[in-house]
């Protein structure tokens, strides 16, 4: 029994309009990252704390051989600490080729979104800054706000981040 795997062109011309984003959680706040600066998904585990670094750099972490520096998204957006739980998750992005650690409260799915779901962000009152949220996307059960983590953190900050990747490279 053989399947026909190929794609109709209307469907290639629907995914060709359609985004997907990893769903994720900070507090009751919903957050979508691009999945394609996605690399990872891994269950929370301990971090080495860096000295004289910003307080929201939870450490590093060694995965795989890799030194991968790890955020606290809630301390970076300056939002109420929590303890870490069972559903607590630390999602592994590259952005501008170096891969850094988000920890965030919980990670609920891929959202496949056609374009003509996204909203302009608004300037209005959010328990992040509305410039690293890039764009809205209407959904069934209300909105997700897109964030742009490069634009959370300057030059110097991804420098930083860069050298620890370097670091490990020299090895």
């Amino acid at each position: 029994m053989s399947q026909d795997l190929t794609i109709s062109d209307e469907k290639k011309a629907l995914l060709a309009d359609t985004d997907r984003f990893l769903t994720l959680f900070i507090d009751d706040e919903q957050y979508g990252l691009d999945i394609d600066i996605v690399k990872e998904i891994i269950a929370m585990m301990n971090t080495t704390p860096v000295p004289k670094t910003p307080d929201y750099l939870q450490g590093v972490m060694n995965l795989r051989g890799n030194i991968i520096p790890v955020v606290n998204l809630r301390k970076k957006f300056g939002m109420v600490y929590k303890e870490t739980d069972d559903r607590t998750a630390i999602v592994i992005v590259s952005i501008e080729g170096t891969n850094i650690g988000f920890i965030v409260d919980r990670v609920e799915e891929v959202l496949a979104v056609e374009k003509t779901q996204f909203s302009k962000t608004p300037n209005f009152d959010t328990a992040i800054d509305s410039e690293f949220i890039s764009k809205m996307v209407r959904t069934e059960e209300g909105v997700v706000m897109i964030l742009d983590l490069k634009k959370a953190f300057d030059q110097d900050e991804l420098a930083f981040f860069e050298s620890l990747d370097e670091e490990d490279d020299d090895e």
